[in-house]
C-alpha cells in the first residue's frame, strides 16, 4: 500500500468521527466510579442535607433572645439539652433556653440560630452569651445542596472527585458508567529490541514505542495490552484479525511508510477497509485509519515523536468519545518568541515551551527526537493556510496536560 494524495487533516478527523463507536455500559461500586463517564443521569433519592443542620459547634438559640448581647453588656440563657452528631434532641427551644449543638446535628424544634461556642462561658446550666445572632446564622437548611427527585448530574459527565460526593450524598452506592475502551497496541519492526543496559546489537534500536503509546491510551482512560510482530505480513495479519476479535480498538506503530517490509497498510487493505493513509501534517505524515472487523484501526508511524503526534491529533479525540466524553483541543493564544517556518496546505504540530504569555518552538524537532518531547510543554499550531509565523506573532497554543483524561 503506497501513500498516493495526501488527505487533509480535517477530512481525516471527520472520516474517524463517522466512525465513532460508543463502548458498552456496566454498573460499578461508587467507590471504583472516579475518572469514569456517566451513563445515566443521578436522580437524588434524598434531600441534602435531610434536616436543619448546625453548620458548627456552638449553642441552638432563639435568634431574638441574642439580639443586644455584647462583651459589654452579656446575657444569661439556660442551657436545657445537648446534641452530638448523628444525634437529636426531642426537646422544643422556648424564650431564654439554648441547646448544645455539634457540627451536623439537626436543629432543634423552636430554634432558628446557632451562636458559635468562642462568643460564650459556660457554668452548668448557665450560659453566658456576648453576642448575637439573626434568624438563620450558622444553619445549613434542608436540601440547601439537593432536593430529592432533582436531576443533580447528566448522562455524559466526566466523574471527578467532586461528583463523586455529590452522587454518594444522593444515595447511590454504585452508577452506570461507559466501559473503558480495550486497546491492542501492536508494535511491529525487526529492528526493535527491549530496554537493556548491554550493548545493543549492530542496527538495531530499542523499542520506546510500546511505552509511550501505552501510556498515552492509559492517560485517554483506555485499558491497553501490548503485542509485538516482525515485519511480516502473515505475523502482522494474525495479529491484527486477533486484536479484532477481542479488542475495542487497534493501534499499530511502523510499517505505515512506503518502504520494502511497510506491510501494516497491505495488511489493513487486505482484510478490511481504509479509510486514509497519509495525511497532510507534520510530524507523522505517514498515519492511517481503518476498519478492520468493525473495530477502528490505527496505523501510527515507528517513529517514536510522529507516534505521539498522530496519538494526540487522531486517535485521543476517538478514545474520549467513545467512553461518551466529549473531547475538543483546548487552544490558547500566546505571542511567540521566535520565526517558525511552515508550508502552505500542510498542518504542522510544532513542540514548544510555552508559558502564561508566550511561546518558543524546541530546535530540535526531527521525529525520532524523544527527548524534544521531553523539553517541551505543548503545542504550537500551524494551520495549513499559513506558511509560518514571524516572532512576535501571536500563534494557537494546545498544552499537553489539557489533553489528559
Amino acid at each position: 500500500m503506497f501513500l498516493s494524495k495526501l488527505d487533509s487533516i480535517s477530512n481525516a478527523l471527520k472520516l474517524i468521527s463517522d466512525n465513532q463507536k460508543l463502548t458498552e455500559v456496566e454498573e460499578i461500586p461508587i467507590v471504583e466510579a472516579h475518572k469514569r463517564v456517566l451513563a445515566e443521569d443521578i436522580i437524588s433519592f434524598h434531600d441534602s442535607p435531610p434536616f436543619d443542620k448546625s453548620a458548627m459547634d456552638g449553642f441552638a438559640v432563639i435568634a431574638k433572645d441574642t439580639f443586644g448581647a455584647s462583651q459589654s453588656n452579656p446575657k444569661t440563657l439556660k442551657i436545657i439539652d445537648s446534641i452530638g452528631a448523628g444525634d437529636f434532641s426531642d426537646k422544643s427551644l422556648t424564650n431564654e433556653k439554648a441547646i448544645l449543638i455539634a457540627t451536623g446535628a439537626p436543629i432543634p424544634k423552636g430554634a432558628n440560630a446557632v451562636l458559635m461556642k468562642e462568643f460564650t462561658t459556660k457554668n452548668r446550666d448557665e450560659l453566658t452569651i456576648y453576642s448575637q445572632v439573626t434568624p438563620g446564622e450558622n444553619v445549613s437548611p434542608k436540601s440547601e445542596d439537593i432536593k430529592k427527585g432533582e436531576k443533580i448530574l447528566s448522562k455524559n459527565t466526566f466523574i471527578r472527585y467532586q461528583e463523586m460526593g455529590l452522587i454518594a450524598s444522593a444515595g447511590y452506592d454504585s452508577v452506570v458508567v461507559f466501559k473503558k475502551p480495550k486497546v491492542k497496541l501492536i508494535v511491529t519492526g525487526n529492528e526493535l529490541v527491549d530496554p537493556t543496559k548491554e550493548e545493543i546489537d549492530k542496527a538495531k534500536i530499542i523499542n520506546s514505542n510500546k511505552y509511550t503509546i501505552k501510556a498515552m491510551a492509559e492517560d485517554s482512560g483506555a485499558i491497553i495490552q501490548t503485542t509485538y510482530v516482525g515485519d511480516s505480513f502473515k505475523e502482522v495479519k494474525e495479529a491484527i484479525l486477533d486484536a479484532s476479535n477481542d479488542y475495542d480498538v487497534i493501534i499499530t506503530t511502523g510499517g505505515t511508510a512506503i518502504s520494502e517490509g511497510d506491510v501494516v497498510l497491505d495488511v489493513v487493505d487486505d482484510i478490511g477497509e481504509i479509510l486514509f493513509h497519509g495525511v497532510s501534517i507534520r510530524p507523522g505524515k505517514p498515519i492511517g485509519a481503518g476498519i478492520v472487523n468493525e473495530k477502528m484501526i490505527f496505523t501510527f508511524s515507528g517513529q517514536p515523536v510522529a507516534a505521539m503526534s498522530q496519538f494526540d491529533i487522531f486517535a485521543r479525540k476517538y478514545l474520549f468519545e467513545m467512553q461518551g466524553r466529549h473531547f475538543d483541543f483546548h487552544i490558547t493564544k500566546r505571542q511567540s518568541q521566535l520565526k517558525i517556518p511552515s508550508s502552505l496546505g500542510r498542518t504542522d504540530f510544532v513542540r514548544a515551551v510555552s508559558d502564561d504569555n508566550y511561546a518558543k518552538h524546541v530546535l530540535n524537532r526531527g521525529s525520532g527526537i524523544i527527548r524534544s518531547m521531553v523539553e517541551a510543554n505543548s503545542y504550537i499550531i500551524i494551520d495549513e493556510n499559513d506558511e509560518g509565523y514571524q516572532k512576535g506573532d501571536i500563534v494557537d497554543v494546545i498544552f499537553f496536560d489539557s489533553l489528559l483524561w
